[in-house]
């Protein structure tokens, strides 16, 4: 036993506490969490604070955001849970992630980044190890497994008109307002020379653009159509007139022939009518 134990303190990398997890009380082996503070640079990761968030490693699919708030949350007030498929520089959040759109499905281990309020609850949740395995899913907070996630999964993906609309109207309105910022930007910058003396020039001018639609396009090249056919140079060349006339006498014999098979059904179609 004690070589065991020490072949298994050995795995834990320099740096991380290893903290032993169950899915359930029925399950017999545990599976370890490999945490530690999250330490960068001052300023460079504005998401996750330094002294302040809980770096995971090893986090398994079934353990989501909710059950990593609930298992920690008993160390102190947890503000977010950010779980990523690799450990990264974290963007601060300035609205709500999309309900509808931009979903990334993780798939594997993961690693998850724990917020809290305190910079204490990161040291109490590091002191967890020295306790028993922590139960992911309870008969208060069940995580949800087999057929039932699977419908649980359906259920979601099934979109409700309003909110899509509503979100999509919201998305629109903030879109337009950046656009209109921006227009009254450049129109206050246009024409001013910056700090060197240099004018910006845009592409903007006296004329108007054309619409980007199907319809405009349409129109532009059947007008370079018409110009190219008007350039081009008809029967200049002796190859053109032998090509002229060579097509010429085909569209004649081929009007003969049509002209032939109207008058042979014409005829056999034709009685005798004395009166």
């Amino acid at each position: 036993m004690a070589a065991s134990t020490g072949r298994a303190a050995g795995v834990v990398p320099a740096g991380y506490t290893a903290l032993a997890v169950k899915f359930a009380e029925r399950q017999r082996s545990h599976h370890c969490l490999l945490v530690k503070e999250h330490q960068v640079r001052e300023g460079a990761d504005t998401a996750h604070p330094p002294r302040r968030t809980l770096f995971v490693l090893n986090v398994p699919p079934y353990c989501g955001p909710d059950s990593l708030s609930r298992l920690f949350s008993r160390c102190g007030h947890v503000q977010s849970v950010d779980i990523c498929d690799k450990p990264g520089p974290g963007e601060k959040k300035d609205k709500l992630a999309s309900k509808f759109f931009d979903h990334k499905t993780l798939k594997g281990f993961q690693v998850a980044y724990v917020v809290f309020r305190k910079p204490a609850a990161v040291q109490a949740a590091k002191a967890l190890s020295q306790e028993g395995p922590l139960l992911i899913s309870t008969e208060s907070h069940p995580v949800k497994t087999g057929i039932s996630k699977w419908i649980a999964n359906y259920e979601a993906s099934i979109m409700d008109p309003k909110e899509l609309k509503a979100e999509v109207d919201a998305y629109m309105q903030d879109y337009d307002k950046k656009v209109a910022e921006e227009e009254a930007k450049a129109a206050m910058e246009e024409g001013v020379p910056d700090e060197e003396g240099w004018v910006k020039v845009t592409r903007k001018g006296r004329k108007p653009g054309l619409p980007r639609t199907e319809a405009a396009n349409l129109r532009v090249l059947e007008k370079e159509k018409q110009k190219r056919a008007r350039k081009e140079l008809l029967n200049f060349y002796a190859w053109q007139h032998r090509e002229t006339k060579r097509e010429h006498i085909a569209q004649l014999r081929k009007k003969f022939e049509e002209d032939k098979q109207r008058i042979a059904l014409m005829r056999a179609q034709r009685k005798f009518r004395p009166y």
